[in-house]
């Protein structure tokens, strides 16, 4: 049979009530506890998980929701979320909305069924506003990471993401600051918030610095490779421009195979930028500039965030965006 918490009181020479105590993180004696770590050693004890979750009515399980799980781009935030989880002794549940049959929003049955203490949800769309509103009812706490709207659509609900218009803007500063006027951009989909954002930091910059804004200039795509591919062949045909910026680095490595296919040198005859930092960035050739995302960092706020919530802490604020980092490899160039 396994060792129960009668048997570790027994070789530890101490009362059942001590045993309780310390395993569920009071503070004991020195020696006691001590000899009560020889005896769980000893004996290979591992407390009954369901006993401690009816006793203290929680789980201990945190419910992570992403998008789909099989997208490498989440491993940084999950890895920031597990950091801080793991070390405030909780465990992570995994629910990916694409791939489970209960449907886009199945997951809130892990809340309604008190399943887990608290969710992180995970999406780079825009959080449709009938989510948010049953988001808001829940018994539980709910973390957003990656849809956070500086406007203050996510109302009492905290939220983190990066500041997608301040990389953006430091991306446009930095071309100005080596020469380039004219600079054009390929913009992603509208149905993700950071698609608005960064847009909105290219043109705003733009007028800051009062350089050109063309709308021809400005070409949407879908965020792949293919999409970047297209989208600078359509801007070859423009012309006039010495930099384009991709907002994000898939489109951006598209955009400069089509430019070395069309004959371009860059960053001779052109630059380009991309945004996130994957690792294949720094692969291409030329090495790609761009703005490193820091997902590791909105993993570990998120959990932070949690966690404060889960022990009646006050959040001071609603919302934190984290400031990305301009990465300067080889693919700009001064004029």
């Amino acid at each position: 049979m396994n060792p129960t918490i009668n048997d570790v009181a027994r070789v530890a020479k101490t009362s059942k009530s001590t045993v309780s105590r310390y395993l569920n993180g009071y503070n004991v004696k020195r020696e006691t506890e001590e000899a009560l770590k020889r005896a769980i050693k000893e004996l290979n004890y591992h407390p009954n998980v369901n006993a401690r979750r009816l006793v203290k009515n929680n789980t201990q399980v945190i419910g992570v929701v992403v998008d789909d799980i099989t997208n490498i781009f989440y491993a940084g935030i999950l890895r920031g979320i597990e950091q801080v989880t793991n070390k405030c002794g909780y465990q992570c549940a995994y629910y990916s909305r694409t791939s489970n049959y209960q449907g886009e929003f199945g997951f809130l049955d892990l809340a309604l069924e008190r399943q887990v203490d608290g969710l992180i949800f995970i999406s780079f769309l825009k959080f449709p506003q009938d989510l948010l509103e049953r988001i808001q009812k829940l018994a539980i706490p709910v973390i957003l990471v990656g849809g956070a709207d500086k406007s203050g659509q996510v109302e009492n609900i905290f939220s983190v993401d990066v500041d997608n218009e301040k990389g953006v803007k430091e991306i446009v500063q930095y071309l100005h600051r080596i020469g380039h006027e004219k600079i054009a951009y390929i913009t992603g989909p509208e149905e993700f918030s950071a698609t608005y954002w960064r847009r909105k930091g290219y043109v705003e910059t733009l007028k800051e610095l009062e350089l050109e804004c063309n709308p021809s200039w400005i070409i949407p795509s879908d965020w792949s490779e293919e999409g970047g591919h297209q989208a600078m062949r359509e801007l070859l045909k423009v012309k006039g421009f010495t930099a384009v910026i991709a907002s994000n680095d898939e489109m951006a490595i598209g955009a400069l195979l089509c430019a070395h296919e069309l004959g371009y040198l860059v960053p001779k005859d052109l630059s380009i930028v991309g945004f996130d930092d994957i690792e294949v960035a720094k692969w291409v050739y030329p090495p790609l500039t761009t703005v490193k995302q820091p997902l590791f960092q909105m993993g570990e706020e998120a959990a932070k965030a949690l966690v404060k919530k889960l022990t009646g802490e006050e959040l001071l604020e609603q919302l934190v965006l984290i400031e990305p980092k301009l990465v300067i490899r080889h693919s700009c160039i001064k004029v």
